[in-house]
């Protein structure tokens, strides 16, 4: 008996050995997110369905409390990727901070004005307090400066006051109807839509408005390209997983009613807009003429932003984006090319 004990001990110790060389080898891939924002409903579904283990990684997110706090966990290497846009990665490229963007949404908010007022489009917001989230550089304010400038020949920050403020005050003043129009992110316009607040222009029209046709991303993943060159299969295999979890969220209703507590939408209304207003941003594919498209958006937001949003770039780096890729990650030129590196 005493034999057969020290055998199974045996046994015991070379397979936790063995898991635990195994789970060493597999790489971690740490993500810095928003400690409430939706990215977090994505980050659940990879774990719910073992999305990570399938492309083989650990996925660790990394809880921070602003966007700023994300971008510092990037810099300093404590988080391998962060959610962010291809604007300030950019900025970062032309000081020669290099870092990659791999595009994954298209959901931008919209103007919202309160159900009471006799507004229709934009020349009726003359006189009206405009909140505005993400401060004078916030890219839906500038696309909204420009096709009023376009196509009214109006000024807009001339005509309304405009109120910089964090995306929930500036709903709560909404609710409380302190506020006449906000200009929100996506998923706080999604709650002004569900409470019955007035549509006046959302962004996909102002987009269109100013000759850019094509569905366009906004944001996606960021990384540093420093990083890459020693993990290109973790970051492809993450945004493998990335894709698969967002395809069960365009394509599944359960799996929405399964992570509705992480919406924390108040009702069943604000539940199914959130719902409804994500599956309309996702990014279906990504090739040379949504670069094209990208490039005429950035002379825009270059035009209206100047130096204060650009850094001083004046054109856009059209090497910063990559894509997943069943043989690895690839880099997407301007010219249509794909890129292995």
């Amino acid at each position: 008996m005493p034999a057969i004990r020290s055998l199974i001990r045996l046994f015991i110790l070379l397979l936790c050995t063995a898991v635990s060389s195994a789970y060493s080898a597999t790489p971690t891939v740490r993500v810095a997110a928003l400690q409430f924002g939706t990215l977090n409903w994505e980050m659940d579904v990879i774990r719910h369905h073992g999305l990570d283990k399938k492309y083989h990684f650990n996925l660790k997110v990394m809880p921070v409390g602003s966007k700023n706090a994300s971008t510092v966990a990037l810099q300093s290497g404590a988080a391998d990727l962060i959610y962010s846009d291809w604007v300030w990665v950019n900025r970062q490229r032309h000081n020669n901070r290099i870092y990659g963007f791999s595009p994954v949404s298209a959901s931008a908010g919209g103007v919202y004005v309160q159900p009471d007022l006799n507004v229709s489009n934009i020349i009726d917001l003359k006189n009206l307090r405009l909140g505005i989230a993400g401060g004078s550089v916030d890219k839906s304010w500038l696309l909204l400066q420009a096709f009023s400038k376009a196509t009214l020949n109006m000024d807009l920050e001339d005509e309304v006051e405009p109120v910089f403020a964090a995306p929930p005050l500036l709903n709560k003043l909404m609710y409380d109807q302190k506020l006449s129009a906000s200009l929100n992110f996506w998923h706080y316009s999604a709650r002004l839509k569900a409470k019955g607040f007035t549509p006046v222009i959302n962004v996909d029209e102002l987009l269109k408005g100013l000759g850019i046709t094509t569905q366009v991303p906004l944001v996606g993943w960021v990384f540093s390209e420093q990083w890459l060159e020693s993990n290109q299969t973790a970051l492809n295999n993450f945004l493998l997983a990335s894709a698969e979890a967002r395809e069960i969220l365009l394509t599944s209703d359960q799996e929405w009613l399964r992570i509705k507590h992480l919406t924390r939408s108040e009702n069943d209304n604000i539940f199914i807009s959130l719902r409804d207003e994500y599956r309309k941003g996702v990014l279906k594919d990504f090739t040379a003429k949504h670069i094209k498209a990208l490039d005429k958006l950035y002379a825009i937001f270059a035009q209206e932003g100047g130096k204060k949003l650009t850094g001083g770039a004046n054109s856009l780096d059209t090497e910063l984006f990559w894509m997943p890729s069943p043989s690895g990650v690839v880099r997407v030129g301007s010219g249509g090319r794909f890129e292995k590196i």
